[in-house]
């Protein structure tokens, strides 16, 4: 990747800024230190609500002026809400970057709440919520990140329950925004066709003005070990199979133990890259959950996952069984996979496998300006400026022995949290007899 430019503003706004000359393309991205991490009960999804009330337009740049202005200058644009963060993004011919820098700059500080559009959008985002209440696997995992979460903030689903979208209020939302929505709370990313120092005085312009708000409140919440292994279940109508997940209790990214947990992750189901989001596994089928499950007919899919977050987080392993099959002897199965890794050093051909895709993948996470924005966002936020710099040295200098010395501390059954989806038949109504 090419070299960065990191400057603060005065106003305590950190902006990157990396130059790719490869197409006359340009992303500019406003990250804010802000998730679900950041609610309590009450205001659950307040984050990803006030999300979607940002692109409600301006006093400026009204409803829908932002995607006309977007489109006709042939760009994209989108946001998302996570755990750590939200993010926007604009995508465009390099020469009109300076539209991006326009709209998050007004955004900032401007955005509309109007009330016929904060219910409006209570609306859509019960609906999201329902639509993810009938998938089994979302089911499931919602019901186990809050059975291995007893304290932390990150037992809330970023989609907030149900409960408290239809409770809060547009002052709730307003407040949020003003809160989080500050210079000093965010991170600007730019990355393509443009000269660094040009640009850079252009983002002054527009951000520099902008007054910093005070501190936001600090998460003080830590996860205290778990001490016993915890189990959930979940029966309903729906779901063509039964489906496992088990989670674990996992280090955050500047934890020493970090990139033995990333090379776990690869050993068990392939390599999925060095951002917060991944990508799409590398050498599933010579993994070991591929083998010791799909190979062996006892699941239709098999996985884990682990991601960079700025608190501790969870290492999880999920599997969809092949209908006949015990949900018992799927479970034994994984566990002894889990403990062969408590007992025996991965070899270095095995290793070497896990190095090898890391490479490609981060061939392919710099492949594209958008890629690269998120890496960089992302990581400015959850881990440090280390985190990408180093990344590939840092992986292939995991060892054997480091590999082994966490799996036993991982997946010991003390920090270990097992969830079931049980399918079952649907309920037919009671018929009714008229006299």
């Amino acid at each position: 990747m090419e070299p960065t430019i990191r400057s603060v503003l005065s106003n305590g706004l950190v902006v990157l800024l990396r130059e790719v000359h490869a197409a006359p393309v340009a992303t500019f991205w406003a990250w804010y230190r802000v998730g679900s991490r950041n609610e309590v009960p009450g205001i659950t999804g307040i984050s990803h609500w006030v999300e979607h009330m940002l692109f409600k337009g301006t006093p400026t740049l009204g409803k829908g002026e932002f995607s006309r202005l977007v489109n006709r200058h042939g760009g994209s644009w989108n946001g998302f809400t996570w755990k750590d963060f939200t993010a926007y993004f604009e995508t465009l011919p390099a020469e009109h970057i300076g539209l991006g820098i326009r709209i998050e700059s007004d955004r900032m500080t401007h955005s509309l709440f109007d009330p016929e559009e904060v219910e409006s959008e209570r609306t859509v985002i019960i609906s999201e919520r329902e639509g993810a209440e009938n998938n089994p696997e979302y089911a499931l995992y919602e019901e186990v990140e809050a059975a291995a979460y007893r304290v932390h903030t990150y037992r809330h689903a970023v989609i907030g329950y149900k409960s408290d979208l239809l409770a809060m209020t547009r002052d709730d939302l307003i407040r949020h925004y003003r809160t989080y929505y500050t210079p000093n709370n965010a991170v600007l990313v730019a990355v393509g066709d443009f000269d660094s120092q040009a640009l850079l005085a252009r983002v002054r312009e527009a951000f520099e003005p902008i007054p910093p708000g005070p501190k936001p409140p600090p998460v003080r919440s830590v996860e205290p070990p778990q001490e016993g292994e915890r189990r959930v279940m979940v029966r309903r109508p729906g779901g063509a199979v039964p489906q496992l997940q088990m989670a674990f209790h996992a280090p955050a990214a500047t934890d020493p133990d970090f990139f033995p947990c990333l090379v776990l992750d690869g050993v068990l189901s392939g390599f999925k890259g060095p951002g917060v989001f991944g990508g799409e596994a590398m050498g599933v089928r010579s993994s070991r959950l591929y083998r010791a499950l799909v190979e062996r007919q006892l699941t239709v899919d098999a996985g884990s996952s682990f991601r960079p977050t700025l608190d501790p987080t969870l290492f999880e392993i999920g599997a969809a069984l092949r209908p006949g099959v015990p949900p018992e002897r799927v479970e034994a199965a994984v566990l002894a996979e889990l403990q062969r890794l408590c007992e025996e050093p991965v070899g270095a051909e095995e290793l070497d496998k896990v190095h090898k895709q890391a490479r490609a993948q981060w061939v392919y996470a710099a492949d594209g300006v958008s890629g690269q924005a998120v890496l960089l966002g992302s990581s400015e936020i959850v881990a440090d400026s280390e985190y990408l710099a180093r990344f590939l040295d840092r992986l292939t200098a995991v060892t054997p022995e480091a590999v082994q010395r966490v799996a036993a501390k991982v997946f010991a059954e003390v920090n270990r949290t097992v969830g079931w989806y049980i399918p079952e038949p649907a309920r037919v109504p009671e018929a009714v007899v008229h006299a």
